[in-house]
């Protein structure tokens, strides 16, 4: 039982956490955000739900596309804003239009997913967006949330029940993964997710290619495809609507690229659906 004793406590923890962790940053430019879990438990976190991710999904046997995936990944790291943790990087076997990011930089793409791309850049675009919901933290967010006060507690400052917590804690994340995040965490991993493509070296024509993309796939909502469970994202063409206008109010580079050839040529080695399709 959560006694007064043991909440007082928790308050009092909690408010020396407050002052250690309210510095970390989830954004571009700077933005700050309230994080009470610390980084060491996320990526036990992501950890554990990576494994069980891999446990019961089929990871891609091709080296080459498994080192593509993971470079173009990096490139995008490089320029983020998080860069206290280490970026993992996957393609899952499956006809499932998808691609999503765990807590602690664990990121999947489905092979679903990538026959529907075009070129590099839209594939940096999805990843971009991923990262993004690392960087911006949207799932530890989530779980601080989802956890209440007795677990968070036990999670944050260990001691008795610790590992019952981050049992607990890997299995609510898991459901997480799939329940979606908020409208405003989507817009803001859309946002940042140009940004940090950009700053990669990739054509932000990639991200409008991908959301049209979703909406012929989806209808024009993208609810099903593209973090496929995910019912609360914006609807594809306000996701388009607000790509443009941030494209148009940005200085861009010159040599910014789509990078088609490679992509196809990469295409090609991907394994027919499973449907025959």
């Amino acid at each position: 039982m959560f006694t007064r004793t043991t909440w007082v406590r928790f308050l009092l923890a909690a408010m020396t956490a407050v002052a250690l962790l309210s510095c970390a940053t989830t954004g571009p430019g700077g933005k700050k955000s309230l994080i009470i879990i610390p980084t060491g438990q996320e990526v036990g976190i992501g950890a554990g739900m990576a494994e069980q991710v891999e446990t019961t999904e089929t990871v891609l046997p091709d080296s080459l596309w498994q080192n593509y995936l993971d470079g173009v990944g990096q490139s995008i790291v490089r320029v983020c804003d998080r860069q206290d943790i280490d970026y993992h990087f996957k393609v899952i076997e499956s006809d499932q239009v998808n691609a999503f990011a765990v807590p602690g930089g664990y990121v999947y793409f489905y092979t679903g997913l990538l026959r529907e791309m075009d070129n590099e850049a839209e594939m940096a675009a999805v990843m971009a967006h991923e990262i993004s919901h690392v960087v911006g933290r949207h799932g530890i967010k989530r779980l601080q949330q989802a956890l209440g006060v007795a677990l968070a507690y036990q999670l944050v400052f260990g001691g008795e029940g610790a590992g019952e917590a981050m049992d607990a804690a890997i299995g609510v994340g898991m459901t997480l993964v799939f329940a979606g995040y908020s409208r405003d965490a989507e817009r803001e991993a859309d946002q940042f997710g140009i940004h940090y493509m950009v700053g990669a070296g990739y054509d932000p024509q990639g991200a409008i290619g991908m959301f049209e993309t979703l909406a012929e796939l989806g209808g024009g909502d993208s609810s099903n495809v593209f973090e496929s469970l995910a019912r609360s994202h914006p609807e594809t063409q306000e996701r388009i609507a607000n790509a443009h206008a941030q494209i148009a109010e940005m200085q861009l580079p010159a040599g910014l690229t789509l990078n088609e050839s490679r992509y196809q040529q990469m295409l090609r080695r991907l394994p027919p659906k499973k449907s025959g399709g």
